[in-house]
């Protein structure tokens, strides 16, 4: 029997900041169309993970009375630190030498994830129809190749693809316009840069694993308002990364690090650093006697502009961190994403009503503020490849001195899956084993996650060759997906590769680093993963 079938002006993939942006700007501009986001969390916000430091340029234009409609953003940042780490010493860098781009004044620590919430409800009031738990899961053609819509994912369904009781076809949604905004690594607009060759001529892109950690504490080790960022130990010189630490309302603090997902050495495990980043002197006493109420991890995506693809397509576009917006010197892509939902919603616009080609969006981003901020920084990630004093020092040299108009674009050389060294020419490394009360192990972590998956449902972690985990990756490199992997879904078990996919965080680190690329990661069943609070 045909699937039964919706029909919308604009169908939206992802609740996230570029998504809801788009929605609301849609109605804003139009109130007739019908505007409709499938969300595969279970709500709005529940895997939406940032670190976060806002910036509200976006979200000023998107609406600008956000303070009077009560919108969750209250802590503004009031200090700012910056700490080289080595392994029992920091040196304090001087605040007013970093480059303006590093700076953060004006911002506001906040929940990305409670935004998320605020942006629903505001989309909701202009009759945009959300429907969280709803994955769309696959992306409907016309036979001009142009694109219908989406599918949603048939839910029910056993481990071996059979029917369950209770199982419920999924949905096509057709549109006019369809808006793809899953964030990172998102599954259908990978699918989408390969069937219309959007990277064509770009770099590879390139991708972090980020962690992050909130913890309650007491008057003492809290300063609202506290932005703090920390490079160095305990990575070596050339694995790129560092840290943040956020002191937010309620004495919470923020604390997460970030990995560049190029790193070499397949014995390296991301999480264990994070952890042991925990332990040094100077980031030990801000948490001693507080209590870790939540974790998660998430990739993000660091390639900038030369990895940027093109973003529009016979029907659709690709927005925010599905193509890459974020700002890498800033760590910042909430507002460049939000930015690139506002251009979106005028670009379709121009489309339902006038007939324009959709390629007018990138015409519409290359002249807006977000471009310039892209362009301005794109010379700082592939400069740290010389290491971190020599990245530091360049950086410096281009975001100050040059202010980002340096006459040449460093280029990535490689995708991140790429990078891997075979185990046997790189150092082991012994991590120390956790505390408990400073540092945990994967399983504590995944608990605070409250991820959770449907028992008996298809994995969503396929493998294009099941052999080649023992036959190949194990043997050149040590399987890594046992280390870098957040949430131990990857085991080697009596020379078996154990997929416990029951545990997936959806952080997407096995798509982007698996060195085969063997692994694909797929939408699980409506609601499955994480649930994030205020992340």
């Amino acid at each position: 029997m045909p699937r039964e079938k919706m029909e919308y002006d604009v169908v939206i993939v992802g609740a996230g900041p570029a998504g809801l942006s788009t929605a609301i700007k849609l109605k804003q501009l139009d109130t007739n169309l019908s505007v409709c986001i499938l969300e595969k969390g279970s709500e709005v916000g529940a895997h939406i993970l940032s670190g976060n430091v806002f910036e509200t340029r976006a979200l000023d234009e998107l609406l600008p009375k956000w303070k009077e409609q009560n919108a969750p953003i209250k802590t503004k940042v009031s200090k700012e630190k910056f700490l080289f780490l080595g392994k029992k010493t920091s040196l304090s860098w001087p605040t007013w030498l970093l480059p303006n781009v590093q700076k953060n004044h004006d911002n506001y620590i906040i929940s990305l994830a409670n935004l998320c919430r605020w942006l629903a409800d505001q989309a909701e009031k202009l009759g945009v129809e959300i429907f969280p738990g709803f994955p769309a899961s696959e992306i409907l053609y016309k036979e001009d190749g142009s694109i219908k819509g989406v599918a949603t994912l048939d839910m029910g369904l056993d481990k071996n693809g059979n029917k369950k009781e209770g199982y419920q076809e999924g949905m096509e949604l057709h549109a006019k316009v369809t808006v793809f905004s899953e964030g990172c690594r998102g599954h259908l607009g990978k699918q989408l840069i390969k069937k219309y060759e959007l990277d064509k001529g770009k770099n590879p892109q390139q991708y972090g694993i980020g962690f992050k950690e909130i913890w309650e504490v007491n008057d003492k080790q809290h300063q609202e308002g506290l932005v703090m960022h920390t490079a160095g130990w305990p990575l070596d010189n050339s694995t790129y990364g560092g840290s943040f630490i956020y002191h937010a309302e309620k004495k919470q603090i923020y604390i997460g690090y970030v990995i560049g997902l190029d790193y070499k050495n397949p014995h390296l495990s991301p999480f264990d650093e994070f952890q042991r980043f925990k332990t040094h002197k100077d980031i030990k006493k801000m948490l001693e006697g507080g209590k870790r109420i939540a974790f998660g991890a998430r990739a993000l995506i660091e390639g900038g502009l030369q990895s940027l693809p093109k973003m529009y397509m016979p029907g659709g576009l690709l927005i925010g961190c599905d193509a890459g917006t974020l700002n890498m010197p800033k760590i910042k892509g909430s507002h460049t994403a939000m930015k690139s939902g506002i251009i979106a919603a005028e670009t379709i616009i121009e489309n339902i009503k006038n007939g324009k080609n959709l390629s007018t969006y990138e015409e519409k981003f290359k002249k807006s503020w977000a471009f310039k901020e892209l362009y301005s920084a794109r010379n700082v990630k592939p400069s740290f490849r010389w290491g971190l004093i020599l990245g530091i020092i360049f950086t410096g040299l281009d975001q100050v001195l040059f202010r980002g108009k340096l006459p040449f674009t460093l280029k990535h050389k490689h995708a991140d899956h790429d990078a891997l060294m075979p185990g046997n020419k790189m150092p082991k490394i012994e991590y120390p084993k956790p505390d408990n009360k400073i540092t945990f192990d994967k399983t504590s972590s995944v608990y605070l996650t409250g991820t959770n998956h449907t028992e008996n449902q298809p994995v969503h972690l396929k493998l294009k060759d099941a052999s080649l985990p023992i036959n190949y990756t194990l043997q050149k490199y040590d399987e890594p997906a046992q280390r870098y992997c957040p949430v131990g879904v990857y085991e080697i078990q009596k020379d078996k590769f154990v997929i416990n996919s029951q545990n997936c965080i959806h952080c997407k680190t096995c798509d982007i680093k698996e060195p085969s690329q063997n692994i694909t990661w797929v939408v699980p069943e409506g609601g499955n993963g994480p649930r994030y609070g205020n992340m």
